[in-house]
């Protein structure tokens, strides 16, 4: 641990909404908190919970959270306290501001204090309009409190020049997509797609296609792969795990219109038999913060009010339906 965590506190700032709150690191999961302030400062693209209720979640630039263990772990995310602070195995930084519906193991981290909890009510439901209707992006900004802001994302290395190669081209493409919208995916959600994906020249369905392998290529194929390497799963099974996992929904995704992923995918799979244990980590973990950005943009990309007329019933109105 890089210092105790007396007095170890954190501003999550949203610049655009005027909006800055403090949380205290408060010794829960020491190796996410330090993974977490080492990482400091950096920025994202603010999300929110499309399902699961009033939470605010974004990507964390940390590959570390991937595969870091979690040693207290609260059985049910609900019942924690609005303004806690959570890092995700999903490579998220999240908040619970208000009433959540999914019951669902969490490791926190910290606790925002009491006295900004209407300010972050305040930026959770500006943030739920931004994603939900006006597609204007909030950019959350994460620092050590009393500092400067700023920004960086990690570019990591290997020993082998294809994979370092790769590494590098993922990082840059990265790097550009982090903070604005990756041109593919503006193209995508503009309906310019050159290969026509989408039967009788409709849109959404193909949208809606990219959404669902995006994110579970991302939080479950690379967050997967990244985890099995850490927790020494033979090379040849890795090897082997790989092609099952990454080929098929990135091959669907570049036609599509993500055709740099696919491209990147071809590139890992034409050099994965000549990859060492770090080598291949360094490459998995690259790739998994790539297509969680992406993953992130498709979130908030998405015409999610094109079913707003969709409204769900309480019980006793389905009972007299039926």
């Amino acid at each position: 641990m890089t210092e105790t965590f007396s007095g170890r506190h954190i501003e999550i700032a949203w610049p655009d909404l005027g909006i800055t709150v403090t949380a205290e690191l408060d010794g829960r999961n020491a190796e996410l908190a330090d993974a977490l302030w080492e990482a400091l400062p950096y920025q994202s693209l603010q999300g929110h919970a499309l399902v699961a209720g009033q939470h605010l979640y974004h990507a964390a630039p940390i590959p570390s959270l991937l595969h870091l263990s979690a040693s207290t772990r609260i059985a049910d995310r609900r019942e924690a306290p609005d303004g806690t602070v959570f890092c995700s195995a999903l490579q998220h930084l999240g908040i619970k501001y208000g009433t959540l519906t999914e019951p669902m193991p969490a490791s926190p981290v910290g606790q925002i204090r009491q006295g900004d909890i209407p300010a972050l009510r305040e930026a959770g439901q500006a943030v739920w309009d931004s994603v939900y209707s006006t597609k204007k992006p909030i950019l959350a900004e994460v620092r050590k409190a009393g500092t400067e802001g700023g920004h960086r994302i990690p570019h990591l290395t290997a020993a082998d020049p294809d994979a370092n190669r790769l590494i590098h081209d993922v990082y840059t493409a990265t790097d550009r997509a982090w903070l604005s919208e990756p041109q593919e995916l503006a193209d995508l959600h503009a309906g310019v797609i050159p290969s026509g994906a989408g039967s009788f020249e409709t849109v959404l369905p193909t949208l809606l296609f990219v959404n669902g392998e995006t994110r579970p290529l991302g939080y479950a194929t690379y967050g997967g792969l990244v985890r099995a390497a850490v927790q020494g799963m033979p090379m040849d099974s890795l090897r082997h795990m790989t092609r099952l996992l990454v080929g098929l929904p990135a091959e669907f995704l570049g036609y599509c219109g993500l055709e740099q992923l696919w491209s990147f995918t071809q590139r890992f799979l034409s050099c994965l038999d000549q990859l060492d244990r770090d080598d291949f980590l360094s490459v998995v973990s690259q790739l998994a913060l790539y297509v969680n950005c992406l993953g992130g943009w498709n979130l908030h990309l998405y015409p999610w009010d094109s079913g707003d007329h969709l409204r769900q019933l309480c019980a006793n109105e389905t009972v007299r339906q039926s």
